[in-house]
């Protein structure tokens, strides 16, 4: 009998090591199974995501359009940007400023200015308008032109330090941008300078001579929009200068990485990347163009009296053509919708009043009415059309923009956006070829 339990002993153990063992064994195919499906989730969120690019030569407005995608999609700035912000705007303002002055000295225009300072009625204790373009000269100095400007403010950059500083201002308050580590030393310099002698710069920039060099200014690399600020002096030298959207949106700090943001938009995930124009930030492209969904290329319509900063015999729009071309034909984006926005459409309106496109060496072919808005488009329009090697091979898209403007870009992206999403529900064969 000892033998016979000892046997229902051993098969009652044996089965209760099968049982184990297969609840062990279905928690494992359980497990596997949700990895399985956590997999095909991630993999299925990878492939639903919407991959834009933004491309374009330098100061052609990408940044901009960047920002705007901010603004329009995604989270308000935080102080601490918003205190970046305001001494790369005060910082912008130093750059500009040198530049025109350095510009009216080169034009010999300096009789001029001594006219109509000559000719000016003052108050009491106020700068002529002499006194404030000797400060302003003085200040430029032995140091050139301030660069500040091509400054990139890095992302990771520790904000300690930043915040309210006791700095010269229009009163005793306390300046609520302060410094910004985040802007850097040369920014934070040029804030510095620019509460010093903002008077001055308010002085001399009102004055007619002034306006006259203004017109001028593409032979000093100006930017344009940054006659917002000029015209806003007294509001931007406040302690209580708190930047708006439209400050950001003016504010130039150029691009020397590669700047990825995410949003969600109605309901589809996008993932936009904003990288540098200038030549030598080029080589960082090509590390972005992989799975790329869809391209905007930014040209500044604007830019066709200007020279290249980095290539001082080379036409902007030109390199803006040379480089849509080989965007618009590469391989890498042979099934990717390539979007062309002609940036810059309102200081394109008002330069076209006093600098003719007939008159630039490359653009002699011509035709229209020299101060033709719809006209200068239009050849604009074909001479990038002209880019492209194989116009069936990719669709082109092309808005005329102001990246300023959020109501415009409001609706050219959005347009932009049912662009996109056609081409790739096409892509995926949801929508016939």
């Amino acid at each position: 009998m000892g033998a016979c339990g000892s046997s229902e002993g051993d098969a009652s153990v044996a089965q209760s090591s099968t049982t184990a063992a297969a609840g062990v064994g279905s928690e494992a195919v359980k497990y596997n199974h949700s990895i399985e499906k956590q997999l095909i989730r991630e993999q299925q969120t990878e492939s639903s995501k919407v991959k834009l690019l933004l491309l374009g030569a330098g100061e052609s407005g990408k940044s901009t359009i960047f920002k705007q995608m901010r603004i329009l999609y995604g989270q308000p700035r935080s102080d601490e940007e918003l205190r970046m912000y305001g001494v790369i705007i005060r910082s912008n303002i130093i750059v500009i400023i040198k530049k025109i002055v350095f510009l009216l000295k080169r034009l010999d225009m300096e009789a001029a200015l001594d006219e109509e300072s000559n000719a000016a009625k003052y108050d009491d204790g106020e700068l002529t308008l002499r006194q404030a373009y000797d400060e302003l000269l003085a200040l430029c100095g032995s140091e050139g032109v301030g660069s500040s400007t091509a400054s990139t403010a890095p992302q990771d950059a520790n904000p300690a330090g930043e915040g309210t500083a006791e700095v010269d201002s229009p009163s005793d308050v306390k300046d609520w941008v302060g410094k910004s580590a985040q802007a850097g030393p040369a920014a934070n310099e040029d804030a510095r300078l620019f509460l010093k002698h903002w008077k001055a710069i308010r002085t001399f920039w009102h004055s007619q001579t002034a306006k006259a060099v203004w017109t001028k200014r593409s032979q000093a690399n100006v930017i344009d929009g940054h006659k917002e600020y000029l015209q806003e002096v007294t509001r931007i030298a406040s302690p209580t200068f708190k930047p708006n959207n439209q400050d950001i949106l003016n504010a130039r700090v150029k691009t020397t990485t590669v700047s990825k943001e995410k949003y969600l938009i109605d309901g589809v995930n996008f993932e936009i990347y904003d990288v540098g124009g200038q030549r030598s930030e080029r080589r960082k492209w090509m590390d972005c163009f992989d799975s790329v969904d869809a391209v905007i290329f930014v040209a500044a319509l604007s830019e066709y009296d200007q020279l290249l900063a980095e290539s001082r015999k080379t036409n902007r729009m030109v390199e803006a053509l040379e480089l849509f071309r080989s965007v618009a034909n590469n391989r890498a984006f042979k099934k990717a919708s390539v979007m062309l926005f002609l940036n810059k459409k309102d200081i394109f309106a008002e330069k076209i009043m006093y600098s003719h496109i007939v008159d630039q060496p490359p653009f002699s072919d011509f035709s229209g009415e020299s101060q033709n808005f719809d006209e200068g488009v239009l050849y604009f329009i074909t001479k990038f059309k002209e880019c492209r090697v194989d116009q069936e091979d990719t669709d082109q898209y092309t808005h005329v923009t102001c990246a300023t403007d959020t109501n415009n870009m409001e609706f050219v992206l959005e347009s932009a956006r049912t662009i996109i999403m056609t081409q790739s529900l096409r892509s995926s064969g949801f929508l016939g070829a």
